[in-house]
């Protein structure tokens, strides 16, 4: 089968980043699905991984984790799906990714995929839905009240491809309030687009500009980028008691500020439950086969910006170069072999 993934990690300067691949196609087992993967997106995920972590042994590390396609085999104890499913998934950061002909993925972190979208549409959202889905309900609890606090998220980075979802996940199941941050004229209008209630310039200080809105102090704050940046704001504008969740990686992360607030503080990564096997594993399929459904009846829609071209090597390193310069809007996603 056709794959692409690297032998050294490494930047993406270096000819061999990235490779045009043939392996052997897997087979499934256990509760495993063996999906013929037909699209995929590319997440910041895949650059880190790609400038980070060497390959495990001889074999090439193949990257990707959001895939959309149709199960061809059915490992001995699944029970949720059978051969000729369309499927979607964000896949697990322990095992080969998706960006490959034929792809293992256990069922349990595995949706049915929506119908009213096309498969390079569809593949905009597993990750970034998971990710969003699982900070604001299973994390930040938004639908619980602060006691006291204005009924209102701040997104940080509400263009981005996890903020283009969670505006719309708010939007389709609260009543809350969404402010977005976005720094450029065409990202503040996709994220006004999508459903933000008020966009504000997070090149600007935060806490005048949500002052000026006369809505009180939020209870919710997600930051899904340049979080160090912001700490201070944060703890400034962010209501007594409220709930405050991130999902970048800084270097280090001082969050004493917010103890005279007592704010609970949240790092979500959508990998844990896969990775550790959770009691809750299943969770994710739950969750993908929700936002399938609002997606079906037209309460969210796919994040999607631009389908780049075929899965191949040099598509791909398009792909990260986009993502590594920190100026992508919504998601870049790749069809076919």
């Amino acid at each position: 089968m056709k794959a692409v993934g690297y032998k050294t990690a490494g930047p993406l300067s270096r000819e061999d980043a990235l490779l045009d691949l043939t392996l052997d196609t897997p087979k499934a087992t256990g509760r495993d699905l063996l999906v013929r993967v037909d699209a995929v997106s590319v997440n910041p995920v895949d650059y880190k991984i790609r400038q980070n972590r060497p390959p495990e042994g001889d074999a090439p590390a193949i990257l990707g984790w959001d895939a959309v396609g149709e199960v061809v085999e059915t490992g001995p104890d699944t029970t949720l799906f059978k051969s000729g499913d369309l499927v979607w998934y964000a896949g697990a950061i322990n095992r080969s990714g998706t960006n490959a002909e034929y792809h293992l993925v256990d069922e349990r972190i595995t949706g049915h995929a929506p119908k009213s979208v096309s498969k390079a549409a569809a593949a905009s959202l597993p990750l970034t839905a998971l990710t969003a889905y699982e900070m604001l309900f299973d994390r930040l609890h938004v639908t619980t009240p602060v006691p006291g606090a204005a009924k209102a998220v701040v997104i940080i980075g509400g263009s981005g491809g996890v903020g283009s979802i969670a505006i719309q996940l708010l939007r389709a199941k609260t009543d809350l309030t969404v402010i977005a941050t976005a720094s450029r004229p065409e990202t503040a209008q996709w994220a006004q687009d999508l459903g933000a209630h008020h966009v504000i310039d997070h090149s600007k200080p935060l806490p005048e500009q949500i002052a000026a809105l006369g809505l009180g102090q939020p209870g919710f704050v997600f930051s899904t980028t340049h979080t160090h940046q912001y700490i201070g704001q944060i703890a400034e504008f962010i209501a007594p008691q409220g709930r405050f969740g991130l999902i970048d990686d800084p270097e280090s992360l001082d969050i004493s500020p917010f103890k005279t607030k007592a704010i609970s503080t949240h790092w979500e990564l959508m990998f844990t439950r896969s990775l550790f096997e959770t009691a809750d594993i299943t969770r994710q399929h739950d969750i993908l086969n929700e936002v399938a459904a609002l997606l079906d009846s037209g309460k969210i829609r796919s994040t999607a910006t631009e389908v780049l071209g075929k899965i191949d090597a040099a598509t791909l390193r398009k792909a990260h170069a986009i993502l590594e310069s920190n100026k992508a809007k919504g998601k870049l996603v790749l069809e076919g072999f």
